[in-house]
């Protein structure tokens, strides 16, 4: 993977390709628990894809790539977030709804994650669903290793007690 990114740092466009492509299922993950919106996750990761492309020849270190991916596509999804939330408090006779993801299209745990607030849903998600580890999540949190071992330990038991009162059957 790293002598990929080497050749796409040097202008390899179809390095530069194949590296997207190898990464775009986790950039999906990503922003779909940040945004839930499929429109918004396209454009979160498209724009996330170019500035990628431009701001390639900046990265440092190879084997950081994916962790500055997910950085750059994490600020994309609040700069979205932020936008979207401008255009709500403004003064209109008509708020235009935001399509929202149906709640049957969804598992239950899935539900139960997007209802987390950010700080605690980011890190749920980029550990369980990305398997980046504690170290690599408050690199791109910009946060210390307790503070991620933290939010984890209160998210699952947020998850648990929504749980609870299920059983579950294995």
């Amino acid at each position: 993977m790293t002598d990929l990114i080497k050749k796409a740092i040097h202008g390899d466009a179809d390095a530069f390709l194949e590296l997207m492509d190898v990464n775009s299922l986790a950039m999906y993950k990503v922003a779909k628990g940040i945004l839930g919106n499929d429109d918004d996750v396209a454009d979160a990761v498209q724009n996330t894809i170019l500035t990628c492309f431009e701001k390639l020849n900046t990265l440092k270190k190879p084997r950081y790539f994916k962790t500055w991916m997910i950085r750059i596509l994490i600020n994309e999804c609040y700069s979205l977030l932020r936008r979207q939330k401008k255009y709500v408090t403004m003064e209109t006779t008509e708020i235009p709804e935001r399509k929202q993801p149906e709640k049957t299209d969804y598992s239950e745990l899935y539900q139960a994650v997007s209802e987390l607030k950010e700080e605690l849903k980011l890190p749920v998600i980029l550990y369980y669903a990305e398997d980046f580890s504690i170290k690599e999540i408050a690199e791109i949190l910009e946060i210390t290793e307790g503070a991620v071992q933290k939010r984890l330990a209160r998210a699952r038991g947020k998850l648990k007690k929504a749980f609870e009162h299920k059983e579950v059957f294995v």
